[in-house]
């Protein structure tokens, strides 16, 4: 019988509350049996008032008749679009092809330099005839067993065939040193850090929307100052010492930490120590092969009482240290995400590192002036009571607590002193910015200082033989090249000219050697407002016209 328009109406109304809060093959059911309820004529009545396919509604009537018990599942078996990877066999392959170019395609590959992004791998998938979106793609990357991974830091280069060898012999000095009370500490020069709001790593808590205001970008400004952080890890107290320098990260600035961590810390926790270990990285200030540094050690040795016992990581193997993972990362995860301003933002941040463990560290600022360049000659490192280990004596090595040996006096050439070869008018005190008698002042001075420092060298050996061979200028025509470089930027074949030409390099050599000692007597000449670069400019300065003589 012919189904009216009321039911057909009546139906659409209940269908259109009812079906969408069912799955698909509830629906067909529920479709199925409105039809059989209505009898012949059902199907189409329950298919217009529905809007579906009659044969959708033939389906359900079907499966009602057929029976079977409720499985959960809305498909059957097997129903359903078919995955890419079934559906396009060459896929896979092609995406291997893309990411593993050198295992399994070609090395060439012009995505082998890329990030690799999943975008970028489904459009060369869809170029090459394999149409898939981005999401697909991270999908069957992560089938096959892909995922996204960084740098592993693991390969060291070549190896020291007595890399393992010297990690035995550190670990029993630090053992033997422990079980005796001894002091151990592990000694390393942090990363510089230049000041200012320039963003560092890393992040930390803010309302929302109001990040710290730094530079867009990263590189310093010309003469920005830097922090040159020095650490001490003492190993069995877990605690550390950091010392903030302005200046160079020298051989001097290392073993003045090592100073002030004595005199503050070490001797008040080690009160009857008479050994001190230290273990540090091949380079650097603390270096097996820096003069400097066993020079510096032995005068702390003498001074402290302690026998000085040093125990180099073999080159490339610095990461083992122990300050560097239990000193200087806790350090660095300190201060992520803050702008390092000023030498007093990174020593209160510093000394603010703690840890659950219980490290504790003590940071604090020292403005001294560590000049480089400075090393120390061949006779002074022969007088240095110094005792390499019968294994690997660069590596390891000790120092006696006793005096020095008397350093061997100066060679005949190095006492003789060359006539003054600058002419008289570059004394005026116009060109030097002082009264004669305050030159002769700064001149004794110096000359103190070489006395005090006999084996300070300023420049190479290889320098300083070229400058012997060529010949060499007085204290005096060196001191003042040196002022005039530095307060009126002459030139130096300008000066070269001027002091009778008595070597090409002699000039730059004498500028190099008395800088540093102006740094360390404080006593180094400020710029002019003006440069005089020429011959001409200088004697102007005067009101000279003639500058031969």
């Amino acid at each position: 019988m012919a189904v009216s328009e009321g039911i057909e109406a009546a139906l659409a109304d209940v269908f259109a509350v009812l079906l969408p809060k069912v799955d698909e093959r509830q629906r067909r059911l529920v479709l199925g049996a409105a039809a059989r309820v209505l009898g012949h004529g059902g199907i189409r009545a329950v298919a217009g008032a529905a809007g579906v396919a009659e044969s959708t509604v033939s389906r359900g009537v079907r499966e009602l008749a057929a029976g079977g018990e409720l499985t959960g599942r809305v498909r059957v078996e097997g129903g359903g679009r078919k995955r890419l990877r079934d559906a396009d066999p060459g896929l896979i392959p092609a995406l291997l092809t893309l990411v593993e170019p050198d295992q399994r395609g070609d090395p060439e590959s012009p995505l082998r330099w890329t990030v690799k992004s999943t975008r970028k791998l489904a459009a060369e998938l869809t170029r090459q005839g394999h149409p898939v979106g981005a999401d697909t793609v991270a999908a069957l990357l992560k089938a096959e067993g892909f995922s996204l991974q960084g740098t592993a830091r693991t390969t060291e280069g070549a190896r020291h065939p007595d890399r393992d060898a010297q990690f035995h012999c550190i670990n029993d000095q630090v053992k033997a040193y422990t079980a005796a009370g001894q002091p151990v500490i592990s000694v390393d020069t942090k990363k510089k850090e230049v000041l200012g709001d320039y963003a560092v790593a890393g992040r930390e808590w803010h309302r929302a929307g109001e990040p710290v205001q730094v530079r867009a970008h990263d590189f310093p400004e010309k003469g920005a100052a830097k922090a040159v952080p020095y650490g001490i890890y003492d190993i069995t107290a877990d605690a550390g010492w950091v010392s903030v320098g302005c200046d160079g990260d020298t051989a001097a600035f290392a073993v003045a930490t090592l100073r002030r961590w004595w005199e503050g810390e070490g001797r008040h926790r080690y009160p009857h120590a008479s050994r001190l270990l230290i273990t540090a990285d091949a380079g650097g200030s603390n270096g097996y092969r820096v003069r400097a540094w066993k020079k510096e050690l032995a005068d702390f040795a003498h001074v402290s009482g302690l026998e000085v016992t040093v125990c180099h990581f073999p080159p490339g193997t610095s990461k083992w240290n122990k300050i560097e993972h239990r000193l200087f990362s806790q350090i660095s995860m300190n201060w992520r995400g803050r702008p390092l301003t000023s030498h007093e933002v990174v020593v209160n941040t510093i000394g603010a590192t703690t840890t659950r463990t219980g490290l504790t560290v003590h940071a604090e600022l020292d403005p001294g002036s560590y000049p480089t360049g400075v090393t120390a000659s061949d006779e002074v490192m022969d007088a240095l009571l110094l005792t390499e280990h019968d294994w690997h004596g660069k590596w390891n090595y000790s120092l006696r607590p006793e005096p020095p040996a008397p350093t061997p006096a100066p060679r005949h050439e190095d006492r003789t002193q060359p006539d003054d070869r600058a002419p008289d008018w570059l004394h005026h005190p116009t060109l030097t910015g002082m009264e004669h008698a305050a030159f002769t002042d700064l001149l004794a001075e110096v000359e103190q200082y070489l006395l005090d420092h006999p084996p300070i060298s300023l420049h190479h050996k290889r320098a300083r033989r070229r400058t012997l061979r060529r010949g060499p200028l007085s204290l005096s025509d060196r001191l003042l090249v040196a002022i005039l470089r530095h307060r009126w930027k002459a030139q130096v074949r300008t000066l070269t000219t001027l002091l009778g030409s008595p070597a090409g390099g002699a000039v730059s050599d004498a500028t190099h050697e008395m800088t540093p000692i102006l740094q360390a007597l404080g006593r180094c000449p400020r710029p002019a407002p003006i440069t005089a670069p020429t011959a001409t400019d200088l004697a102007n300065l005067i009101g000279r016209t003639d500058t031969k003589s």
